[in-house]
């Protein structure tokens, strides 16, 4: 007989999701609950969550982090477990979170994430482990107001659950580059209105640091051409990011 464990809602955020979704709530048959925020998607995304149960609640954009929190917000369980629609979670995973669910020792835990990438899942580099916190009680943590590269915020030693998030984009590259695109302009966006600058430092190192990193210390390497792509691209990225934020300056100052 298995432990009574607390009870769980997986929330996530949507918008035209139709391509990814089923496998990402499949996988969450073992939550209490399912709860999606969804902004205005025109695709199949509402018929899929009303197959699977999940509840939906309609909420116009308010950038990543605060849309994640919102979410969390409308969950009926203290307990969630925080997801993009194009991720799953894995059966190890599933069982470890269940298992942490009925002897919890943190009230917050991080788990792997394997990023797959041009048909390759990684299993190094930035691709993996990916340490990200998902699973948290809601009165001990919360998410970031951050419109990008938004991030769970609180004040305790996290535990780790054994079993990998996976996550399977299904991006082409056009598609990928044209969402780093987007994900640039946001985050220097956000650094700009911190009062955050950037210089001729910024563009010549941040990149090359990145790369040394992940390519050479975290043996990026062994991931292929994929992992060398998915690597080079972050530091394009990264020198993008503070392009933009140099042009807003110079922008502000005409």
């Amino acid at each position: 007989m298995n432990a009574p464990r607390a009870a769980l809602s997986a929330v996530l955020i949507t918008r035209n999701a139709e391509n990814v979704l089923e496998p990402c709530l499949e996988s969450l048959a073992f939550a209490d609950e399912i709860v999606i925020v969804d902004s205005a998607s025109s695709d199949g995304t509402a018929e899929i969550a009303a197959r699977r149960g999940a509840r939906m609640v309609q909420k116009e954009w308010l950038g990543f982090g605060r849309q994640k929190q919102f979410a969390v917000e409308q969950a009926r369980n203290d307990w969630v477990l925080c997801l993009d629609a194009d991720e799953r979670v894995s059966p190890e995973l599933a069982a470890g979170i269940q298992a942490a669910l009925a002897a919890p020792v943190s009230p917050v835990y991080r788990m792997a994430r394997r990023n797959r990438f041009l048909g390759r899942w990684l299993a190094h580099g930035e691709g993996y482990p990916d340490w990200s916190p998902r699973l948290f009680n809601r009165m001990n943590a919360r998410w970031s107001d951050d419109l990008v590269h938004e991030k769970v915020l609180f004040a305790v030693t996290p535990g780790t659950l054994d079993g990998d998030l996976m996550h399977d984009s299904a991006d082409d590259l056009a598609t990928y580059l044209e969402r780093q695109n987007r994900y640039t302009t946001l985050a220097a966006r956000q650094a700009f209105e911190q009062g955050r600058s950037a210089g001729v430092l910024h563009l010549l190192f941040s990149p090359v640091v990145r790369f040394i990193k992940f390519y050479l210390l975290r043996l990026g390497f062994l991931d292929g051409v994929p992992g060398l792509l998915h690597i080079s691209i972050g530091c394009i990225a990264s020198y993008v990011k503070y392009a933009k934020l140099i042009e807003l300056h110079r922008a502000e100052q005409q």
